[in-house]
């Protein structure tokens, strides 16, 4: 039994400490499953946004191909579909919807990174292409060009299983482990490049989190990614 009143103070900060420290670690957890929670809901709509921006694009082309090719009665139709073309595009621009593998897009409470898998990583491998550090090098130096907070690196797969067996026996947890491995990788070259970047949290979401429904390999393809999250500087909760 231990009755020493020195001893027994110093146990008892010791373990208020761990205590502390484990409720702030938690504390920091939550909130950056609330903040992907939040823009994971805000890209999703921006994503469908930006679908239906290009569909109308599309369709606003095709009418006015068909003018050209056969002149319609009301001189004004093709100012009215270049009008709207314009402001499409101007939408588009502000989305962010540039088309490639690295999209950039502005949310609330700072940026976001969406990465393509297929300029990162080998099919089901968790180490970088040549290719992807090169593309990092250059997403770590847009990152680092401005003040920002905390940076969250969030893998995700597409929902078909880790089958091969060398891959499951790298992963022995399937999609979910393979995407906090890839996380992780992302995170290192960030942090390990020309342009190091700071404050990095790093999460595994598997396929909990897709874009799209998994009902297509073009879909599929877009729910692979490692999505960056650029925290503005102010500190502030999203």
């Amino acid at each position: 039994m231990i009755n020493h009143p020195k001893l027994i103070r110093l146990l008892g900060a010791a373990c208020l400490a761990t205590v502390f420290s484990s409720c702030v670690a938690q504390d920091q957890y939550l909130d950056a499953e609330n903040a992907a929670k939040h823009w994971q809901k805000q890209y999703i709509a921006m994503n469908k946004e930006r679908d239906e921006l290009f569909a109308e694009n599309a369709k606003l082309r095709q009418q006015v191909n068909a003018g050209e090719a056969h002149p319609v009665s009301a001189s004004g139709s093709l100012a009215e579909i270049d009008s709207r073309l314009a402001a499409l595009n101007s939408k588009l621009t502000e989305l962010g919807a540039n088309p490639g593998d690295i999209q950039k897009y502005a949310v609330d409470g700072g940026n976001l990174y969406q990465v393509s898998d297929a300029i990162l990583f080998p099919l089901g491998s968790a180490s970088l292409t040549p290719e992807g550090l090169k593309n990092l090098e250059k997403v770590a130096a847009d990152i680092e060009s401005k003040p920002h907070g905390d940076v969250s690196v969030r893998g995700h797969t597409d929902n078909v299983p880790v089958s091969k067996p060398e891959t499951k026996a790298k992963f022995p947890h399937g999609n979910l482990q393979l995407s906090a491995a890839r996380a992780v990788e992302v995170a290192a070259a960030l942090q390990a490049g020309a342009t190091p970047v700071s404050n990095l949290v790093v999460m595994g979401f598997g396929d909990s989190r897709p874009v799209l429904s998994n009902d297509s390999a073009e879909n599929r393809q877009k729910n692979r990614r490692v999505e960056i999250f650029v925290a503005d500087p102010t500190g502030e909760k999203q």
